[in-house]
């Protein structure tokens, strides 16, 4: 009798190892086929027809299914944004040549003998000419980044030779309002893309010039360990603390500046520019005495 309950004990044992190795070899299958459906999946190689689900568990057919979705999803989103690369790049085609005739015109008019009135009205023609100009340039240029057209690649840059860049670039500007636009020496470096960061930072300091009308604009630089930090200091019109969160919204234009030039554009292009470079911004202002632009870039 205990031989019997001995050989049935052996038995059971026997039988519960078979049926663990098969659950396990039955687990490992399975775990491999997912894993060959995600690599695949990974590499845009997804074939759901690969496999057969009289053979795989439902967890395996509904992951297969799920890919399978996620592929076609992904191949229309990549066909989405090949249509509106393609309708950027016919704007910013079919508007240049119009744009630059409205500017030629309206300067050959502005230079030519014309009345007081005459005068006037094609002067006006050119900074509305060169308005538009600035906004189709500026909402190409924010469609191409929020779209991934165009790809920031941040490498280590040396910041002195793009802020003298900006310094040049906007000397005349503040020279025509009898400004103050100061560099202060720097020999620091970030981790950015220098095309697009001289583009956010030039935003910056053109609104800086816009909105000032006595003193100066003063840019300078400050390290730190994991950033630099690049002040645009004004002596403007200042910004009040409720409009602090909206003046980076795409066409927003606080109350005191709407009689002023510009478009509500170029902070909104900046943020989004420097937030994509794993920057910020941040602003300290008081109205009537003036507004600070701090820009972190990361090292």
């Amino acid at each position: 009798m205990d031989n019997i309950i001995l050989i049935i004990g052996i038995f059971l044992i026997l039988a519960a190892c078979i049926i663990a190795v098969t659950e396990r070899l039955r687990s490992k299958r399975i775990l491999d086929s997912i894993e060959k459906m995600l690599h695949m999946a990974m590499n845009g190689e997804f074939p759901a027809e690969t496999f057969d689900e009289g053979r795989l568990s439902k967890l395996e057919s509904e992951l297969a299914a799920f890919l399978s979705s996620s592929s076609i999803s992904a191949k229309n989103i990549e066909n989405e944004r090949d249509k509106i690369k393609s309708l950027i790049s016919d704007i910013s085609h079919q508007t240049k040549t119009p744009i630059s005739n409205l500017i030629l015109y309206s300067e050959l008019l502005e230079n030519s003998e014309l009345s007081g009135v005459d005068r006037t009205n094609a002067e006006a023609i050119h900074a509305q000419a060169e308005k538009l100009r600035f906004l189709i340039d500026s909402l190409v240029k924010l469609s191409r980044l929020e779209n991934g057209i165009l790809a920031l690649e941040p490498q280590e840059t040396p910041l002195a030779p793009m802020l003298n860049e900006i310094l040049h670039q906007f000397k005349e500007k503040a020279a025509a309002k009898n400004l103050k636009l100061e560099l202060s020496e720097t020999s620091a470096s970030a981790a950015i893309d220098g095309k697009w960061t001289h583009e956010a930072l030039a935003n910056i300091v053109d609104n800086a010039i816009k909105y000032t009308d006595n003193g100066s604009i003063k840019i300078s630089v400050t390290p730190y360990e994991m950033f630099v930090r690049v002040d645009i200091k004004d002596t403007g019109i200042g910004i009040s603390e409720e409009e602090h969160p909206k003046i980076f919204k795409r066409f927003y234009r606080g109350t005191e500046v709407k009689q002023k030039e510009g478009v509500g554009i170029g902070l909104h292009l900046a943020r989004e520019i420097i937030s994509g470079e794993g920057g910020y911004i941040k602003l300290s202002s008081t109205p009537g005495e003036g507004s600070t632009f701090s820009v972190f870039l990361p090292r």
